[in-house]
Formats: structure tokens, sequence, C-alpha cells
């Protein structure tokens, strides 16, 4: 099968070269008149040849993303093949699991595509044209490899938009899908809403840092900002923390945490603050301290250009949250913004650590979990970062 041909500019295929995914719309020289978004296509260079096998999308600022280095069909067979092998990794990586990030996008050389699998049932995104294009294939051949209950197919990310891709309510694309279904980790036992929950429902990605996190947690007071569905305060309640107050601004956030926590049945005090986490900070808490305060917002910085503010945001939530911990107390930070390196986050936590007068020793610096692995050529799949911190 013959593809049709978009040609690079000159000196524009170093990167792509040495393993990159994305080829943006001001390196490409020409296209075909009557390529359609999402269109398969090959990506080549006058004087290097060949590059990549991949999705073109004229309205987007990735104009191409790499599917094969190699001249293959992309077909079911393609689809099968790269869907087993991201299967067998998980497997291997967390033996016993049935839930977890079965497919993450560019790392298992999906390109746009999302699938998180919650034991009988699965949620996918396609935050690309093609994969959009690919939608029933996708799906077909998903179910073959995994025979589950239902799939969810979630259109509701903004990263759609960036692709010129509408946004929808998440439709059921197979099989039926109960208002929440459970999952159980080494960290708990979740009750997650696949249709109406954020991103697909949970976030895996802080898996192993809810393992890290609570080996320090016995006998301690513990607040779990931005808590979402739960997942750090609960972490902490299992390793035997005395006391757990979980904090975040939605009303349905609040509930869902709630449903675990009492589903996980610590016998761990456990308190339900809706309200906003920085506000909440700035007005001191009342009564005993925190010995540790988990803080995990969404992306503050959703594009380049907004990093000079993400910056000043999380500095500040950062300061709030070390001021409120006496000596010895235990910072747990992240931060979800690709744009935010890890040497720009740490260097964010020295300014909060100056900004709140407290002298910190960092016990641990990590990154996403295994089942989000980062492909080493580019650094855009490397986006969470995670510290703990110990006030001197």
């Amino acid at each position: 099968m013959d593809y049709p041909q978009i040609v690079l500019k000159p000196k524009e295929e170093g990167r792509l070269q040495a393993g990159h995914l994305w080829a943006f719309s001001n390196e490409v020289e020409r296209v075909p008149a009557d390529l359609e978004p999402g269109q398969l296509a090959d990506l080549v260079h006058s004087r290097a040849g060949f590059i990549g096998r991949g999705f073109y999308n004229p309205h987007s600022l990735i104009a191409f993303r790499i599917l094969s280095s190699q001249k293959e069909d992309i077909d079911e067979s393609f689809f099968e093949k790269r869907l087993q092998d991201a299967q067998a990794y998980r497997q291997w990586m967390y033996p016993k699991a049935t839930a977890y990030r079965w497919i993450f996008g560019e790392s298992d050389r999906l390109p746009g595509l999302i699938v998180d699998r919650y034991g009988d049932y699965l949620a996918l995104q396609a935050i690309s044209a093609g994969m959009e294009r690919f939608k029933a294939l996708i799906v077909s051949v998903l179910q073959r490899i995994l025979p589950v209950k239902g799939i969810v197919w979630r259109t509701d990310s903004a990263l759609r938009e960036l692709e010129g891709l509408p946004r929808a309510d998440p439709e059921i694309v197979f099989g039926n899908v109960p208002a929440r279904v459970e999952i159980e980790l080494e960290n708990g036992i979740f009750q997650v809403d696949l249709l109406g929950g954020q991103k697909t429902g949970f976030y895996f990605d802080q898996r192993d840092n809810r393992q890290a996190l609570a080996i320090y947690c016995r006998g301690r007071k513990v607040m779990d900002a931005f808590c979402y569905s739960g997942g750090f305060g609960i972490a902490a309640a299992r390793a035997g923390a005395r006391e757990v107050v979980f904090v975040d601004s939605a009303t349905s956030a609040l509930e869902l945490a709630e449903a675990n926590a009492e589903r996980n049945a610590t016998g761990v005090r456990t308190t339900f603050v809706e309200g906003d986490a920085v506000a909440l900070l700035e007005r001191g808490t009342p009564g005993e301290p925190f010995d540790i305060i988990s803080v995990d917002p969404p992306a503050f910085a959703r594009s380049k250009k907004h990093l000079p503010a993400a910056l000043k945001a999380y500095e500040k939530l950062n300061a709030l949250a070390l001021r409120a911990l006496p000596q010895g107390g235990l910072l747990v930070t992240s931060s979800c913004s690709h744009h935010v390196g890890r040497e720009l986050f740490v260097e964010m936590l020295r300014h909060a650590a100056r900004k709140a007068k407290r002298s910190v020793r960092l016990l641990e610096l990590r990154s996403q979990a295994k089942d989000h692995p980062v492909l080493l050529t580019m650094p855009e799949t490397e986006y969470l970062k995670f510290a703990i911190l110990e006030v001197r």
C-alpha cells in the first residue's frame, strides 16, 4: 500500500531521527492538498529519506505523529501487536494487577491513545485525530485481547480541542458500565466513576507514590489536599495514620473519597472538608497541626505561555503548606504539568521553602508510576514530579 508523502523542511530531521515522535507544523515544508485530519501518511526528508509513518493533522500544532519508523502497514495486525506488547509490559510490572494504565500514548508507540483497565471494564481516550479515525478497530482489537463487560470512550478531554476534535459526554461503545466500578490496588480498594470522573476515572500515575508516602504515616495526622477520590489519604489511613483530613473543592470528589474511606474500613478518624485548599491553608489550620500535608493540584501550566504564572501558583501553595507544618513534618507534593520539568520543580520548591522561612530536606524525588513509562527521546512523556520534603 502506498501512503501519501509529507516533506519535512531542511535541517528539521535530527530530533525525529533520534526518536522523537512529533513533527510540528512549522517544520513541515510540503503536504498533499487532499490530506484529511488524522489520515495516514509517510514523513520524508529530501536528504534523509523516509523518517516515519503516522498521522497527519493540519489543524494541530503537532502536525505529524509517528507510529512506526518502519514501512509497515498500519492495520489491525499492527494495533493488535502494539496492544499486546503494552499489556505484557504491565503484567510484568504489576503481575497480579487487574487495574492499570494499559496504553500511555507515545510511550507505547500509539500516539494520542490512552487506555485504562478497571478490572472487567476499559476506559479509552483519543487525543489525536488519527486515533479517533481508528476508534472502531481499536475497540474491536481490545475486546479480542481481553474480553470485558464494558468499554467507555471518553471524549471530554480539553486536549482534543488542540487537535480540532469536538468534546462530548463519555460514550459507552461496548457492553454495559455501572455508575461505579470497584478496583483493588496495592494501597486501597477504590470505587471509580468511569462516566463522570476526572480523566478516565482514576489517577493510576500516583499508585507507586502512594506506596512511598505510606511508610511515613503511622501514628500521624495527615491532610490529603486536592484529594479527588482520596488516594493519598486512604493509603495513609491503611498504613496506620491516626487521623486523615480530605480536602477538595468538588462535592462529587468528596463524596467519592468518603465512599472509598468507608470501603477500606481502616478505623482511622476521617474528616471531609469541601473548599479550596489554598484558601484553607491561608486561613491556617485550626487545632493540632498536621504531621503530613499532601498537595496534588491540577496542572497549573496547560501550555508554555502559562508557565510563569503556574510556577508562582505552585510556589504559593507549597510555601503555605510548609508554613503550616511543624518541625519534623512532611510535605508531600506533586506537579502534573509537563511544562514544569524536574529542575524547575525542585527550584520552585527551594523558592517555596525560602518564602515559608523553613529549612527542608528532600527525602524522595520521584516520577509517575511504572504503567506510565517514559520514552527517553520524548521529555514530554515524563510529566509527573513528586517529592517528599521534611521540615527541619
